[in-house]
């Protein structure tokens, strides 16, 4: 019978080393392997040698990992720096507002299509009650916070320089996240915004250069992208 069970594998090991594993923490991310967004286990180890099922001596720790609350999966703990769906949807829309924000401040608001431009962009990220009071609110509570206060203090003051930090502040955190076509995307919502009403303004290009900047887009890749906006379409 023993030889029986050696031959098809059914004899336990005798020997080995074995994990104890913690739960220090929890949450939700983006699982590698379920390819969407889980609960996961923030997980420590110990490991111990086991002989014939009983833990004997201690080997050290293991490595911190997190498992998926789904598929068990283990995985290294930079796997929480990813974005999960649901932050990554709302970091786009914030950037989609902060662009139409930037721009619709460059244009000086005094064009009735871009304003209109400006509004639909922002419904279509995610905001579909968005109003165009609501814009100009939000631009003007900007204009008179805290930033503006700053900027009116150097020597040669930006009027629009709280418009391009805030801008900025939005962006930054979300660039790394996205790939190239993802960047450009956002670039070319700024640029449909500028080109409501005929061509670039000087506020505008610095505006939309500021945000190719911002996504890490090239200035060749720029320049190819605003021109390729700025073309009539067939």
């Amino acid at each position: 019978m023993l030889r029986s069970r050696v031959r098809r594998g059914r004899l336990p090991c005798l020997a080995g080393v074995r994990t104890a594993w913690r739960t220090t923490g929890d949450g939700e991310f983006f699982c590698p392997a379920c390819g969407g967004d889980r609960a996961f286990r923030h997980r420590t180890g110990h490991r111990r040698l086991v002989l014939l099922g009983l833990p004997l001596l201690p080997r050290g720790t293991a490595p911190p990992v997190v498992e998926c609350a789904a598929c068990r999966g283990h995985f290294g703990t930079a796997a929480l720096e990813g974005l999960t769906t649901h932050r990554l949807s709302a970091l786009l829309r914030d950037a989609v507002h902060s662009v139409a924000l930037a721009v619709l401040a460059a244009s000086g608001c005094g064009s009735r299509t871009t304003r209109e431009a400006a509004v639909e962009a922002v419904r279509a990220a995610g905001y579909p009650e968005c109003t165009e009071d609501q814009l100009l609110a939000l631009l003007a509570a900007v204009r008179a916070g805290p930033l503006h206060t700053a900027a009116a203090a150097l020597e040669e003051p930006d009027p629009q320089l709280a418009v391009h930090i805030g801008l900025c502040e939005v962006l930054e955190p979300l660039a790394p996240h996205l790939a190239a076509p993802g960047r450009e995307r956002l670039l070319l919502h700024g640029a449909a915004i500028a080109l409501a009403d005929g061509p670039y303004q000087p506020a505008e290009r610095e505006v939309l250069e500021t945000v190719a900047r911002t996504l890490a887009i090239r200035p060749a890749d720029t320049e190819r992208l605003l021109a390729a906006a700025r073309a009539p379409s067939s």
